[in-house]
């Protein structure tokens, strides 16, 4: 069991698991049902692909350094934590009664064309009523759902990957 669960090989699990979740978003979700993403989908989407990148990188060059691998192990932990977060406010959304759900606004596209940055954070995050829609389920739960018990048990994954960090057997320099 141990050698399943070297910081290389939790790297490359994270690694797959962002594949599989993006393959999965957009050739089943997107072009096999036809569903397009609302934008917290996206937003989701991109903290999955920020926690991949930083595990690609690690499990890539396998830094021997403390303090290096605790630099990746940050990022990709920010990028699922902002999936988490999103998905979590995502299935909030769809949980609210139907009166107190936000009216269907302009797409994110016109949102980035015409806000600033700072704007289209807010009005993603204040949700509308095409992010509270459930269009899709499996065994009764959501697609929001689905990508919040994911990205839990990615984090529980950062937090073996953080005892493995502590626990190596010596800090090497940075060289």
């Amino acid at each position: 069991m141990r050698q399943l669960t070297t910081y290389r090989n939790l790297q490359v699990f994270l690694v797959l698991m962002s594949i599989i979740g993006m393959s999965f978003a957009f050739f089943f979700l997107q072009r096999h049902l036809g569903l397009m993403p609302c934008p917290l989908c996206i937003f989701q989407r991109v903290g999955l692909i920020i926690m991949g990148s930083f595990a690609l990188i690690s499990a890539l060059f396998n830094p021997k350094s403390k303090v290096v691998r605790l630099l990746l192990w940050f990022g990709s932990l920010a990028g699922i934590g902002w999936a988490t977060a999103v998905a979590t406010r995502h299935v909030w959304l769809q949980h609210l009664p139907a009166d107190q759900v936000p009216s269907c606004g302009p797409g994110l596209d016109y949102w980035l064309d015409t806000l600033p940055i700072l704007q289209v954070f807010k009005e993603v995050f204040a949700g509308s009523g095409e992010c509270a829609s459930v269009d899709w389920t499996f065994v009764g739960l959501s697609i929001p759902e689905q990508s919040l018990i994911l990205f839990v048990v990615l984090l529980i994954v950062h937090v073996l990957i953080l005892m493995r960090i502590i626990k190596s057997p010596k800090a090497t320099r940075i060289a």
